[in-house]
């Protein structure tokens, strides 16, 4: 028998009553904001939505020389920073996971101090480091800045996931690994690791939403990303406020799909029925224990269970 562990007591007819009034008032306090925001951006002195403010977004060429081009440089940096920190991740969570003490120390103080400094300070010292020791100057400076940035920051935190993902499986999988004869090496790539992979796959996702987000710090690097070249297409046209909400709503779209994404494999993970704790009914002898890595309990020499 299981059951669900929370942190308080639910909450009963007159706590969810007064939870109901308060969500109605919070959300009539947010429209009353929103309201005074849109008159006080239209009012005579803003005029921001007025026509002629809205009317370059129906031109082909703000689209073909600004946003697009923007949003094209954006997916670019994510995709590298992407591929990079889910490598040097990998590498750095399976460091920290190393039966080796070195390897374990220099492992982690590096991911506490990639995870500890901000992603603007490490941009700003891949990017000074290219132009100065590097000699690499123009477009190139700025996208290795952006996507060094991103990759030293999250491949931290993937590490840490990574992590966390091998140390909440049961002991039992580790075992199971080393009784047939796996050395502990083989048993965290071939047993461990995809299981921690496919229990953090969600997360490992979610955080696709944050490395995305991520490349709009590039404008203080002058990398030519969607809101760098929505601000160029602002001053062009006089129309700030109009133009960020647009870049503001392609964000939205492009994360919320992101999100979907996650919730959906989520799902997919809970109804393949996928797990790495025992099933019931399969203890049984030492060999069955040992072959039946991800379903039977550990087991003694003498057949009895060890947990």
């Amino acid at each position: 028998m299981s059951a669900q562990a929370v942190l308080f007591d639910a909450p009963g007819p007159r706590a969810r009553a007064r939870h109901r009034v308060l969500g109605v008032v919070g959300g009539l306090v947010l429209v009353g904001l929103l309201a005074l925001l849109v008159r006080g951006l239209a009012s005579p002195d803003n005029n921001q939505f007025t026509a002629q403010k809205w009317a370059p977004f129906v031109d082909p060429e703000t689209w073909t020389s600004y946003l697009l081009p923007g949003l094209l440089a954006t997916l670019k940096a994510a995709g590298a920073a992407v591929v990079l920190s889910g490598v040097l991740g990998v590498l750095l969570g399976l460091g920290r996971l190393s039966e080796a003490k070195a390897v374990r120390i220099v492992c982690g103080a590096l991911v506490e101090f990639l995870r500890s400094v901000p992603v603007l300070v490490m941009m700003l010292f891949v990017y000074y480091f290219c132009i100065f020791v590097l000699g690499v100057l123009g477009d190139t400076s700025t996208f290795v800045g952006v996507v060094g940035g991103l990759t030293l920051y999250n491949s931290a935190v993937i590490a840490e996931l990574i992590r966390s993902g091998v140390f909440a499986l049961p002991r039992g999988q580790r075992e199971a690994g080393l009784a047939i004869g796996l050395t502990p090496r083989q048993t965290l790539l071939t047993v461990l690791l995809p299981q921690a992979v496919t229990a953090m796959l969600p997360s490992l996702i979610s955080q696709l939403v944050v490395i995305l987000k991520d490349t709009a710090l590039g404008y203080i690097i002058s990398f030519t990303e969607l809101l760098r070249s929505g601000t160029t297409l602002s001053t062009a046209y006089g129309n700030l406020i109009p133009t960020l909400i647009v870049v503001a709503a392609m964000f939205i779209a492009i994360n919320y799909t992101l999100s979907l994404v996650a919730r959906v494999v989520e799902r997919r993970l809970q109804r393949g029925g996928r797990t790495s704790g025992p099933v019931a009914g399969a203890a049984g002898t030492g060999e069955a224990g040992a072959v039946g890595l991800a379903a039977a309990e550990p087991v003694g020499v003498d057949g009895t269970p060890t947990r």
